[in-house]
């Protein structure tokens, strides 16, 4: 796995807009900008810089690296409006500043044996998977899970339909995209059978619960990638603690956020 250092400045809005409801999509450009391994994350302001300090909200956001153009000193997130802070980002315009560090935390793996790769995402994990759908799409078979309430909550489908040698699966709570029902009941007919080489779930905590739940009844190698509340994203701060399987605990910013499903005590999570 290639490895990025990370640097810590400011990134210019490229271009910033809705996609339906909740859902935006911010591209940035950075200078000096590395890249980032499929998983990693990055720190932005809770909206633009501007001449007048503002310290509420204070602390940066943790966002997914959605895609990623080390050439061309850009990188896109994905997000949901789902409070103040993200309010502020939506409110970002072209050409406005964003405070940024990254990449940081830990990727995705390769899968150590042969065989197909299952991916599970759900909200806004689904910004987790794609440069490693890309990745594993030119490496093995590799089939792209996506669920949610409804259809507006799968992000960046368009995309992962575009990607060559990927096979898509839908499923929403409402039935208004692919299989009525919830993404991890795709995930258990993908583990009839002979199973992946390995499984990559990223979203909400249940969700990954289950995928980890599934994987372990079937022997099969998975990865998750935590969605935690952080505050600094380098491990100083302490905020994004979560229980270990085998006990202490581990840091999601600085050991994660992507771990193997069995080392999270998912039982002891909120």
């Amino acid at each position: 796995m290639a490895e990025f250092r990370a640097i810590r400045g400011t990134a210019r809005v490229a271009t910033n807009r809705c996609e339906g409801g909740a859902n935006w999509r911010m591209r940035l450009a950075c200078e000096g900008w590395p890249g980032a391994a499929p998983g990693q994350f990055v720190m932005l302001s809770p909206g633009a810089v501007t001449d007048a300090p503002r310290f509420d909200p204070l602390l940066p956001r943790p966002m997914a690296v959605f895609r990623s153009s080390p050439s061309g000193g850009c990188f896109e997130v994905l997000y949901k409006i789902t409070g103040r802070g993200t309010r502020l980002l939506a409110a970002a315009r072209e050409g406005d500043s964003v405070a940024c560090v990254g990449p940081l935390g830990e990727a995705f793996p390769n899968p150590t044996v042969s065989g197909p790769a299952v991916l599970v995402g759900g909200g806004t994990g689904i910004a987790s998977l794609y440069d490693l759908a890309r990745r594993l799409a030119a490496q093995r078979p590799t089939r792209v899970l996506l669920g949610g309430r409804t259809r507006r909550d799968l992000m960046a489908e368009a995309e992962f339909r575009e990607l060559p040698d990927v096979e898509i699966g839908l499923a929403t709570e409402d039935g208004s995209a692919g299989q009525r029902g919830l993404v991890t009941e795709l995930l258990a007919g993908a583990l009839r059978g002979a199973p992946p080489a390995a499984v990559y779930a990223c979203g909400p905590t249940g969700m990954m619960a289950k995928v980890s739940e599934l994987c372990a009844e079937t022997g099969t190698s998975c990865f998750v990638s935590l969605e935690n509340h952080m505050a600094c994203g380098f491990g100083v701060c302490l905020g994004c603690a979560v229980p270990r399987g085998e006990g202490g605990f581990a840091l999601v910013c600085r050991d994660g956020p992507v771990f193997p499903a069995g080392a999270v005590a998912w039982a002891e999570l909120p």
